[in-house]
């Protein structure tokens, strides 16, 4: 039996880098810009662990075309639609009981700003 612990067992992919055709104002949409997704799944890896087998746990080049599709896909106005859309993907398509998705979208085009990231975070699960 697997060990139950207060922290779930997590795949995290930090930083991925994709240019996208997101935002409100149409410059954005036309332009597109470089955005940075950071992903974790929260999922039993005792199995995989123990057994040492790619078969018995997800894929991270699975999860990493999973986001691209997302991000490289069709516009959508706000980062919190692009990371429900994110969200929603992992969860239809991977055996995971979690999702925490963190999508950065470097150098904002806010008029006289000076901001490094503008970012959303979002966590959905299976059940």
């Amino acid at each position: 039996m697997a060990d139950r612990s207060p922290i779930p067992d997590r795949i995290i992919l930090e930083g991925m880098q994709f240019y996208g055709f997101h935002g409100v104002n149409a410059e954005e949409r036309a332009l597109g810009q470089s955005y940075i997704v950071d992903l974790t799944v929260e999922l039993d890896l005792s199995g995989p662990g123990a057994s040492d087998r790619l078969e018995e746990t997800v894929s991270y080049a699975h999860l990493y075309r999973a986001v691209q599709e997302v991000l490289e896909g069709r516009s959508r106005n706000l980062l919190e639609a692009t990371a429900h859309g994110i969200a929603e993907k992992i969860l239809a398509e991977f055996p995971v009981d979690g999702v925490h998705v963190r999508v950065k979208k470097p150098r904002p085009p806010i008029r006289g700003s000076v901001i490094e990231n503008a970012s959303v975070e979002i966590y959905r699960t299976s059940k």
